[in-house]
């Protein structure tokens, strides 16, 4: 008979580190911290930290990593005796100790549970990759780049110099508009893999990827990095994660989840657009890229580089702290590489004398702005803050938004709607309104809250008759890159394509839809967009123009005219810490019903009673199609100095905690920092 065949009253522990430490697969919050168990001398050589293993807990079998062995257990044999580990899964030590020390960062960052983090960590299990003999790559010797590109910003080759000699240098780059980002940050990682350390960056979407990926193939060889994305499919993403966690690949590029890749030594851990609501985790515990990549950079002493056209003010932060150094360009090198901007207000311009240019709401200094460039034979790009036809109905009246009196969704018309009499349509059922009436002032006429891409395309096609006008993003699909020749691009924030050469203009529709949203970073994320966008553009001494329609004398908009988006970033900085929001304090929101939230509310106060607390107020039921709308939830803030962040995400866990014990039916969901409080 086999020792594994035996039953368990006759196994005996393994001669050296018997007690085997796991975190069971149980997103309980008062059951977060490892486990002891017995490893049986059957298991013994298979059961190494890291590795997946199947435990009897609480009387079923679940699953867990081996986080450690050690000789005791802390419990004592008071406790009575410790349960075996049931099986190893897998002998491939999926979780490296750096990567599982991370997780429980990460988790404490945001009072959440371990469980939750390390599945947003480590990929699913795919046997049949693991059984596969890995792939033989051919890993070219990386040679260290030209430092030129990176002497045109102030700092930039003392960082890339850093990066070659090993150092945790830590910066916010601040990129010239049409800069070939995936480029430079090429650049950098393979001065950090010519230094014998690994390279990660974290991207915010699937065409990012793309073409970092490209760029960094171009530096360190075709088998010298590989792109993490959930786009892979389970297997390939399975093959390609292995394949960093055995060493055999030391660059890596990704989407979200890929902050966590095994990457052997890390040397550089960068994100591009940090302010990306793509690098916000929609899972609890809810981190941020930026922040997962800053704890993981202080731990394994690595450099970190937070790159885009545009700086939060998180970044701004990391700056003005001393922590990390701005690598900016000198105002004589910005004014040469951006395009000239202008600022049309819409309540005080007019528009073109074409009435189909008046129907995509053109200003007449936009309308010829695009004549131009396209007379020039180059390309225009248009955002339009929204996708659909006319995606958003109000009262003409009180401008209410209009909402169906069936399920209380919200009323658009799609396309082809003027065929039918331009009647609105509910866009959760699917129900026509033919007598509408306003609820609140009894107005029974629509106006569009919101003109949306497919309509701005069709509008754009009547004004510029002979032009091909293309769409990308907004139900269409997101374009890869255009030509140069003449052509309108009509694009969602996110989804412009680059073109070849550079666009000739761009006009930023609906300025006051980009400014109106209730949100506390509505004016840094407006900012973001249409930098973006315009450093897509070409310089003013090429011709390039871009023309936003919105109020000159907003501030924001002009730190997008001066091409400031440093200074934007220190003055929002200075604005929330005199109103007290993220980042100049640590705040949390506490959401669920009314009982739940005081419940959480006042655990926190009798642990610290000097933690403030702002509301609770009562916030509407999620927007989505099946929300419960009668249903009362609420919300409370609250918020410490920063020195006090971790004692507020600890005080918070606690509480959790305590009511999953009691196994309380309310749900609370907790938000660290969140990016939305609006």
């Amino acid at each position: 008979m086999s020792t594994a065949s035996r039953t368990r009253g006759e196994w005996t522990a393994a001669a050296v580190l018997p007690v085997a430490r796991v975190a069971v697969d149980v997103p309980l919050a008062h059951l977060d911290r490892p486990f002891d168990y017995r490893v049986p001398t059957h298991l013994d050589a298979e059961a190494v930290p890291g590795v997946r293993v199947r435990v009897r807990f609480a009387g079923r079998l679940l699953d867990g990593f081996l986080i450690e062995r050690v000789e005791e257990s802390e419990y004592g044999s008071g406790r009575g005796k410790l349960a075996w580990i049931d099986k190893v899964v897998s002998p491939e030590p999926v979780l490296s100790a750096e990567v599982a020390a991370l997780c429980r960062a990460v988790a404490d960052r945001y009072a959440g549970v371990f469980a939750d983090v390390v599945r947003m960590a480590v990929p699913p299990r795919h046997a049949r990759v693991e059984k596969e003999a890995p792939r033989e790559r051919e890993i070219a010797p990386v040679e260290s780049p030209d430092p030129a590109a990176w002497a045109r910003y102030q700092h930039g080759a003392a960082f890339l110099e850093a990066l070659g000699s090993g150092r945790a240098a830590h910066a916010v780059w601040q990129a010239l508009p049409g800069e070939s980002w995936p480029e430079r940050l090429a650049e950098a990682a393979a001065a950090t893999v010519a230094a014998g350390r690994g390279a990660l960056l974290v991207v915010p979407d699937q065409r990012d990827v793309e073409a970092a990926h490209a760029a960094f193939a171009a530096r360190l060889g075709a088998d010298g990095v590989v792109a993490l994305t959930a786009d892979l499919g389970p297997a390939e993403r399975y093959r390609r994660w292995l394949a960093v966690r055995r060493g055999a690949v030391r660059a890596v590029v990704g989407t979200r989840s890929a902050a966590f890749a095994p990457v052997e030594k890390p040397g550089l851990l960068a994100v591009w657009d940090d302010g990306d609501d793509s690098h916000a985790e929609p899972r609890s515990p809810y981190p941020q890229v930026r922040d997962v990549l800053i704890t993981r950079a202080h731990a394994a002493g690595a450099a970190l580089l937070v790159g885009g056209h545009a700086r939060t003010a998180e970044a701004q932060l990391l700056v003005e702290s001393g922590w990390a150094r701005p690598i900016s360009p000198d105002r004589a090198v910005v004014r040469a590489a951006a395009p000239r901007v202008t600022a049309i207000g819409e309540s005080d311009t007019q528009l073109a004398r074409d009435p189909d240019a008046r129907g995509a709401r053109v200003p007449a200094v936009a309308f010829e702005a695009a004549r131009q460039a396209l007379g020039a034979d180059r390309p225009v790009l248009v955002q339009v803050p929204r996708a659909g036809y006319l995606p958003w109905l109000s009262c003409a009246q009180c401008r209410e938004p209009a909402r169906c009196r069936h399920c209380a969704g919200p009323m658009g018309l799609p396309r082809g709607a003027e065929h039918d009499a331009g009647l609105p349509t509910c866009r959760w059922c699917g129900r026509v309104e033919s007598t509408y009436r306003c609820g609140g002032c009894g107005g029974r006429r629509l106006r569009a809250g919101v003109v949306g891409s497919r309509r701005t395309a069709e509008e754009l096609g009547r004004a510029f008759p002979g032009v091909s006008v293309r769409s990308s993003g907004g139900g269409a699909p997101v374009l890869a890159s255009v030509p140069s020749a003449a052509g309108i691009v009509v694009a969602t924030p996110g989804a412009e394509p680059p073109a070849e050469g550079g666009y000739g203009a761009a006009l930023l529709l609906d300025g006051w839809a980009m400014l109106s949203r209730a949100d506390l970073r509505v004016m840094e994320e407006a900012l973001r967009r249409w930098l973006a966008a315009s450093a897509l553009v070409r310089p003013h001494s090429e011709g390039g123009r871009v023309i936003v329609v919105a109020d000159s004398a907003i501030p924001v908009v002009q730190a997008l005219v001066r091409w400031d988006p440093a200074g934007f970033a220190a003055e929002e900085l200075a604005a929330r810490a005199e109103v007290g929001f993220p980042p100049a304090v640590r705040m949390a929101a506490v959401e669920g019903s009314p009982g739940a939230v005081a419940d959480v509310v006042d655990a926190v106060l009798a642990a610290e009673p000097r933690i403030e607390v702002l509301g609770p107020v009562e916030i509407d039921p999620p927007d989505e199609p099946g929300a419960t709308t009668h249903e009362v939830r609420e919300r409370a803030l609250v918020r410490v100095p920063r020195t006090q962040g971790r004692v507020l995400a600890k005080h918070l866990a606690v509480a959790q905690a305590t009511r999953s014990s009691r196994k309380a039916p309310d749900p609370v969901r907790v938000r660290l920092d969140p990016s939305e409080v609006g």
